[in-house]
């Protein structure tokens, strides 16, 4: 059916008109009651586990609600908010992740004056959760946006007080926890109800134009730091073997000075001892010592034994070895020595 004329769309509103006159005790006694309970059903909401229901009444803060099924009055004497206080949300600082995780450069938010007036680009990864659900739905208006500038704030405070230097290499740490120091505070002072959980930086370098000079001198520092943390190890290696070796030079020449001290003690205390004899007994303690004399040079000497007998050439071997019996062989007579061609014997003396 089609409406091709005003007189068709009179006609239809006159049959409305019409109906409606018709059935007004219908509508009075059926339809009202109907109604009215679908507004009152309205009321009816669920929150679910880690979530809470802020509840308003003609705009102003009423209660808190759990998790489970809930009632309100329906608008406009009542309305909801649900907040998820549990899940761990993000805000990212100087960069923005789109779809894939491509990650696009925000280079006014990146780019920050360092104290030796460096420009350094930072990069900061941002994590929160609702800590608060009512100041969160009325304190701040867009709490999650002054978040973002309040974080950008804090980070730029926090890299003002450094050098280029040590916001690239040894001070990242710090950079952080300055932030979420500061961050944190300005949480509290604003009442937003926002509970920071974690503050990472992402990227802590140069300009892309100095990048490349900058990490060349990173490295250079960092060779140095290894060269020097090399020559502390050879140090404390070399260092305990020269002392101990010097110790052990040091107890040696102790050992031989005691040794050498007792030694000379002892001849002096044998000499002092023969002196108090020799004065005793002139003679017996002479000839004593002429007799330890030769037994001390005739132990260090070959003895030979000559036979006065057979000088005459009659016996090959006129003299007698006695370093053979030393080794145990049994000595030969020289009658057992069978004779040969006459020799002549040359002087033999003793030799050491």
């Amino acid at each position: 059916m089609s409406w091709n004329t005003s007189s068709d769309y009179e006609q239809a509103a006159n049959g409305v008109r019409r109906w409606l006159s018709n059935n007004r005790r219908l509508i009075l006694f059926v339809v009202a009651p109907i109604l009215f309970l679908l507004w009152l059903s309205s009321g009816i909401y669920v929150v679910q586990p880690g979530e809470e229901g802020v509840v308003r009444t003609f705009g102003r803060f009423s209660n808190v609600t759990g998790s489970g099924l809930n009632y309100h009055f329906p608008a406009p004497f009542q309305r909801v908010d649900v907040v998820d206080v549990q899940s761990i949300r993000r805000a990212e600082i100087g960069f923005r992740t789109g779809s894939g995780d491509r990650k696009e450069e925000v280079l006014n938010e990146a780019l920050m004056l360092t104290r030796d007036e460096n420009i350094v680009q930072v990069e900061l990864l941002l994590q929160y959760r609702v800590g608060d659900s009512r100041n969160f739905i009325f304190n701040v208006q867009d709490p999650e946006m002054v978040l973002v500038t309040s974080a950008e704030v804090a980070l730029r405070s926090a890299v003002g007080q450094m050098g280029i230097d040590a916001v690239i290499t040894e001070e990242r740490a710090r950079v952080q926890d300055e932030t979420r120091a500061f961050l944190t505070r300005l949480m509290d002072d604003y009442g937003a109800g926002i509970l920071v959980t974690d503050v990472r930086l992402q990227v802590a370098d140069p300009p892309a134009e100095v990048r490349d000079a900058f990490q060349e001198v990173v490295r250079a520092q960092a060779d140095k730091e290894r060269r020097i943390n090399e020559a502390e190890a050879y140090q404390n290696d070399i260092v305990p073997r020269a002392r101990g070796e010097r110790q052990r030079l040091i107890e040696e020449a102790t050992g031989f000075k005691d040794r050498e001290v007792l030694r000379a003690t002892g001849e002096a205390e044998r000499f002092l001892a023969v002196l108090r004899a020799y004065a005793l007994a002139p003679e017996v303690t002479r000839e004593r010592l002429h007799i330890e004399a030769l037994e001390r040079v005739l132990n260090e000497v070959d003895l030979v034994v000559l036979d006065q007998n057979a000088m005459d050439g009659s016996q090959v071997l006129p003299f007698l070895p006695l370093t053979e019996n030393s080794s145990g062989a049994p000595l030969a007579s020289p009658a057992a020595i069978p004779a040969q061609t006459p020799i002549t014997p040359e002087p033999v003396t003793e030799s050491e």
